[in-house]
């Protein structure tokens, strides 16, 4: 079992190859199983999949985790870059 406080921090790279961004946090079911990771985008990522960028922080989507393949010193998904693009933005996180 993974807790959350072990994936902060982790990048996020997709099955082919480009880095999304590194995980902030998660949201969980009510019997407690992580559905979403927080992603906080890098720029270029930001600017690839076509999300505006704010002028102070970043963005950050709510990455389903049926798309994770699997997880060591990085955290790999199954999907290439271009089925991020309709993965949407966390809203009224804190």
């Amino acid at each position: 079992m993974v807790e959350v406080s072990e994936l902060n921090g982790m990048k996020v790279i997709t099955a082919d190859a480009f880095e999304v961004g590194e995980v902030s946090g998660a949201e969980m079911s009510k019997d407690w199983k992580i559905t979403h990771l927080h992603v906080d985008l890098s720029k270029n990522a930001a600017n690839e999949l076509g999300f505006k960028r704010p002028l102070l922080g970043h963005v950050t989507i709510c990455l389903p985790v049926d798309l994770i393949k699997g997880h060591g010193d990085v955290i790999t998904l199954t999907q290439e870059r271009k089925a991020l693009k309709d993965i949407p933005e966390c809203k009224g996180r804190l």
